[in-house]
């Protein structure tokens, strides 16, 4: 009995020094980087106007859940963000039986994008990958342009998920 509360109090020991091996106390966003100057995400599709819904999403993100403060005036800026969106696509989710027509469709973009400190003159984030779907129902009134505006907001979240620092 007494070998199995050893073996049990050893096994928890190290379960606990294992456990908190991926936890860090440090900011998620760099302390060294006060501002961000946001361009305007180019458009390689046919599809128009999503680069200034991703554009201002990204700024109004940043703003919001950063520390750091979007600036205007590219000389003044800490760091750059600069992008394009890659593809915007329209797919169906679920077909009416009898007739074929789509009952629930789903807008899609993805965009690249980097990173660039303006002071040092190297990227932060190079040529990254991001893409964000939303889902609507045009029998619930709903239109592509609003699921690729709700798709163009969560692609700007992710974005600003990459700007947090790496464990």
């Amino acid at each position: 009995m007494k070998a199995y509360i050893i073996a049990v109090t050893l096994v928890a020991g190290m379960f606990t020094i294992c456990g908190c091996a991926g936890y860090s106390d440090s900011p998620l966003y760099s302390a060294d980087i006060k501002s961000v100057y946001v361009e305007m995400f180019d458009n390689a599709t046919f599809w128009r106007d999503f680069e200034y819904s991703l554009s201002d999403s990204l700024a109004k993100r940043i703003e919001s859940e950063t520390p750091y403060k979007i600036v205007s005036d590219k000389s003044k800026a800490d760091t750059v963000i600069s992008g394009k969106i890659t593809s915007v696509a329209n797919s169906s989710l679920t077909l009416e039986r009898s007739t074929g027509r789509p009952l629930e469709q789903q807008a899609q973009l993805n965009a690249l994008f980097s990173w660039k400190n303006l002071k040092t003159g190297d990227y932060i984030l190079e040529n990254q990958s991001a893409g964000s779907v939303a889902a609507y129902s045009e029998f619930q009134k709903q239109s592509f342009d609003s699921a690729a505006t709700i798709a163009a907001n969560k692609l700007a979240t992710t974005i600003v998920e990459h700007m947090q620092t790496k464990w």
